[in-house]
């Protein structure tokens, strides 16, 4: 066990649950009306609950576990069973690389929230969510960094699929799954309403920017160069993209709204995070600049053009922004196209084909949306049973 190495990877770990609590929570919850927003944070805590407790009890086996599948891991660290304190996986105690991964799998599912935020039944998101990240999100990961079929040495040859910190395994299949559920939702009755509280959005987004250097420079599972060379890069490309965004939306609207300017920063984010391990920060500073200009039309395309319901444009942002990563992985030199681009289309279909049938599966037992009543009143009051504030819009 290295010590640097361990006390790195315990604070990495507590900066990307800070991502989804409170930061993802605050930045979904002011981006909707007031009268469900305590519904978004509601989603965002029991999904971190949920996963925690499903990855200890099947997910990290599955992804991490010692089967010779190059499709799953199996299921004999189940329970975690047979690691002890002492375990070590790599230059870390195992329980800590089991913390790290959980954390992971938490923020993965509740990125989908985005999705379908203000007209969803509680029941299906804590349903669809546990079945998803056990049967969608778990062999992805073992396949791109459990030594899977799409790592090194697997169908792609020696040069396997380059994804640092989750361009395919998090972002590509979180936002895949958030517009299968947008498509299948319908949109909402109205959905013309403002976020109710931009501050909120700001204050989510700063603290998922820096939660982000967990999320990036822990992956480097060590305290050296790369870890520092990683958090770099996630900096300038996140700064970079938030400029481009802001002035791409002064130049299309005559104004640049702070909304716009923080998504940027998340498309930034979501767009050098497989690519964090393997650049330079001039390499990100192109990656930042054009993100902020594609995810901006990936906003206005599914919007517009698809006429899909994306609430808080979850693919926009993170799937294209992830996808787009990956590829510039390859456009720089430091990964096989082959493997990066086979690897988004074989983990897209799959995480389309495992969504669909999901759907239809949940919504078997539970309500996929909420009546009429429910969804004019707001969620907050009628599902949960409390309200936000004393007046809601």
């Amino acid at each position: 066990m290295n010590g640097a190495d361990t006390a790195w990877i315990i604070v990495a770990t507590a900066l990307v649950l800070f991502m989804t609590l409170p930061g993802l929570a605050l930045f979904y919850g002011g981006l909707v009306r007031a009268r469900n927003v305590l519904s978004v944070f509601m989603h965002c805590y029991a999904i971190a609950c949920l996963m925690s407790v499903l990855w200890f009890a099947f997910g990290y086996s599955i992804a991490f576990g010692s089967g010779t599948s190059g499709y799953w891991g199996g299921l004999d660290k189940m329970l975690l069973g047979g690691i002890t304190a002492d375990t070590l996986s790599g230059t870390l105690p195992e329980v800590l690389f089991f913390a790290f991964q959980m954390t992971f799998a938490i923020i993965t599912p509740a990125l989908i929230v985005g999705a379908y935020v203000e007209r969803i039944g509680f029941g299906f998101v804590l349903l669809f969510s546990g079945l998803w990240m056990l049967l969608c999100y778990a062999p992805v990961v073992h396949w791109v960094w459990g030594g899977g079929m799409l790592s090194d040495g697997g169908i792609f040859g020696e040069v396997g699929v380059k994804d640092f910190a989750g361009g395919i395994v998090v972002h590509e299949t979180a936002g895949l799954a958030a517009l299968i559920l947008a498509i299948f939702l319908g949109a909402r009755r109205d959905p013309s309403k403002p976020p109710h509280n931009p501050g909120m959005v700001m204050i989510g987004a700063a603290m998922l920017w820096v939660g982000w250097f967990g999320f990036n420079g822990g992956s480097q599972l060590a305290a050296d160069g790369g870890a520092a060379m990683a958090l770099t890069v996630t900096h300038i490309s996140a700064a970079t993209a938030s400029l481009t965004w802001a002035l791409w939306e002064r130049i299309k609207f005559g104004k640049a709204s702070l909304v716009g300017m923080v998504t940027g920063t998340i498309a930034g984010l979501a767009s050098i995070t497989p690519a964090s391990g393997f650049v330079g920060p001039v390499e990100a500073l192109a990656i930042g600049a054009i993100a902020g200009i594609l995810c901006q039309e990936a906003v206005v395309m599914i919007r517009n053009v698809f006429r899909i319901d994306d609430t808080l444009d979850v693919f926009a942002v993170h799937g294209v922004g992830g996808i787009f990563g990956t590829i510039m992985i390859a456009v720089f030199g430091a990964g096989s196209w082959a493997a990066q681009l086979g690897s988004l289309a074989i983990v897209g279909v799959f995480t389309v084909v495992v969504t669909v049938v999901l759907i239809f599966l949940c919504r078997m037992v539970t309500d996929l949306r909420v009546d009429h009543e429910t969804e004019v009143t707001g969620l907050d009051l009628t599902v949960h049973g409390e309200r936000a504030y004393e007046f809601n819009s």
